[in-house]
């Protein structure tokens, strides 16, 4: 695999770093990753996106959902990140195009009130999945906002991160 080795600044120091970027040839050029000699194996990503809706919109929350004129806020959400999901290849320009296993995305409210959106892709492939967990919880975050900006413009999409991911050269989980 062609990689490029990348000089990092942090905190006004210059630190050698023996980092590479996958998306990168040996001249710095956008390629996407070979991964015909990646062995085959069960792969699962899960993200997480959270929204911050205000008071005016929360009190509209009946039985776990909300209800608009343009139907079920969380049911429509979850449909729509599920399909972005789906299409992440076409998205994301180096994303490989995959075949999801399953795509599954639950949503609900912690304890400070923000809807908390879990997305979790799973394939048996060569390539991981976590940047479809990733579309997928982004999608269903602004879905969720644009259902609701009716009531507000305020509404924040927090923070969208990694949660965990399985198979692959290493596993991850978020402490």
């Amino acid at each position: 695999m062609n990689s490029k080795r990348v000089r990092f600044f942090r905190s006004g120091f210059l630190n050698n770093f023996d980092m590479t970027f996958s998306h990168l040839d040996t001249e710095g050029k956008a390629t996407m990753v070979d991964v015909g000699e990646k062995l085959v194996t069960r792969r699962t990503a899960t993200a997480r996106s959270i929204v911050v809706l205000p008071a005016e919109v929360l009190e509209q929350l009946t039985a776990g959902d909300f209800q608009t004129k343009k139907g079920s806020v969380f049911q429509t959400a979850i449909i729509a990140g599920i399909m972005a999901a789906k299409k992440t290849g076409d998205l994301i320009p180096l994303c490989h195009p995959l075949g999801l296993d399953n795509c599954a995305i639950n949503i609900q409210l912690n304890e400070q009130q923000e809807v908390v959106i879990d997305c979790t892709a799973t394939i048996t492939a060569k390539t991981g999945v976590e940047m479809e967990a990733l579309v997928g919880a982004t999608i269903a975050a602004l879905t969720v906002y644009d259902m609701c900006k009716a009531l507000s413009h305020d509404i924040v999409i927090k923070e969208t991160k990694l949660i965990e991911k399985t198979g692959g050269k290493r596993d991850f989980k978020r402490a």
